[in-house]
């Protein structure tokens, strides 16, 4: 019963990284949530890991021990006047999403950026993720910018929507 059910937030072990790859390529395979179109695999998958540490942590969600969903701050930038300022990423397991899941998810990232001392945090949000946006829009992040048509998944062309969450405010 969803009402029931511990959801527990802790910092990625490389020992996720299989669950945290099986969430991603079903998003990559079935929501515009990533313009990735190809699969990833478990080498590409442990780069992006390890490019991941202190400064930058992977969360992940577990419900009954099983790792459902996952969030990132990623590096905004390899400029250094934009170290301030990182990229949130979430995605939660298909059968668990509508579940609260992807909110504490949010919740505990950006009091990660917070913790770590980030200024700004950045989120781009696929047209059609009205899902994220809400969610988005509830944790404090404003829409900021959109970017016309600039991805094509599923035959169409997309919008991604800029939002932006100043830590100060």
């Amino acid at each position: 019963m969803w009402g029931l059910e511990v959801i527990s937030i802790r910092a990625a072990r490389l020992a996720d990284l299989p669950a945290i790859t099986e969430i991603y390529n079903e998003a990559i395979r079935t929501t515009t949530a990533t313009f990735d179109i190809d699969a990833k695999t478990d080498a590409e998958q442990r780069g992006w890991f390890e490019a991941h540490g202190p400064r930058h942590p992977i969360l992940v969600a577990e419900v009954d021990g099983k790792v459902v969903g996952w969030a990132s701050l990623s590096q905004w930038s390899d400029r250094r006047a934009y170290d301030e300022t990182a990229e949130t990423s979430s995605y939660v397991q298909q059968g668990y999403r509508g579940r609260g899941i992807g909110r504490k998810l949010m919740e505990a990232i950006v009091a990660e950026g917070r913790r770590l001392g980030f200024h700004s945090l950045i989120a781009r949000i696929a047209e059609g993720s009205d899902a994220s946006m809400h969610l988005s829009e509830s944790l404090g992040f404003r829409l900021v910018g959109v970017l016309n048509e600039v991805g094509r998944k599923f035959g169409r062309l997309l919008d991604v929507y800029i939002y932006q969450k100043v830590l100060s405010l």
